[in-house]
């Protein structure tokens, strides 16, 4: 079963939760990060989605790709604290503990901030380098809470305003 459609499920019939293996029953979205911005400039393009993996080992895309160009400037998300700044696996990594104990982080990344700095929402604190998993250059941004529960990191970005436009002047369909 497909996450969406498990979050349907579960809004519609919360009584069959209990009865649901604990690993398929997703994980509830953080508080948003007060003043979150995004972590590069808008327009944010994702190249991979976050598909969290249905037990804590199994296969899955615990964060997404965002694509950028090699050189671009990384921002925090959010105010907090660097918890890691260095290379993982020959990759650059940043990690940064932000309010209420999430941590996000940021791959393949130059960082421009040490281990334990305080940073603020918006401050840039690493380059985007070459070396992702991705086809063409992109930031992997990823999102935990705990030691090793993965979020969706979109989660954290305020919902973008939908907004109507005018039909007056369109030409019709139909016919």
């Amino acid at each position: 079963m497909t996450t969406l459609l498990l979050t349907l499920l579960l809004a519609l019939a919360p009584g069959l939760a209990p009865a649901l293996p604990g690993a398929l029953v997703p994980a509830p979205a953080p508080a948003p990060v007060p003043a979150a911005v995004r972590p590069l400039p808008a327009p944010l393009s994702v190249a991979r989605w976050w598909d969290p993996p249905p037990t804590p080992y199994a296969a899955g895309h615990r964060g997404v790709d965002l694509s950028a160009p090699v050189g671009e400037r990384v921002r925090a998300v959010g105010p907090g604290r660097v918890h890691y700044a260095g290379q993982v696996a020959g990759r650059g990594v940043l990690s940064l503990t932000l309010p209420g104990g999430l941590r996000t982080t940021y791959e393949p990344v130059r960082p421009l901030v040490a281990e334990g700095e305080e940073v603020t929402a918006g401050q840039e604190v690493a380059v985007l380098t070459a070396g992702s998993h991705c086809p063409a250059p992109c930031l992997h941004w990823g999102l935990l809470t705990g030691e090793n529960t993965y979020l969706d990191p979109l989660t954290l970005l305020p919902r973008p305003t939908p907004r109507l436009l005018p039909t007056a002047g369109l030409p019709r369909g139909g016919g």
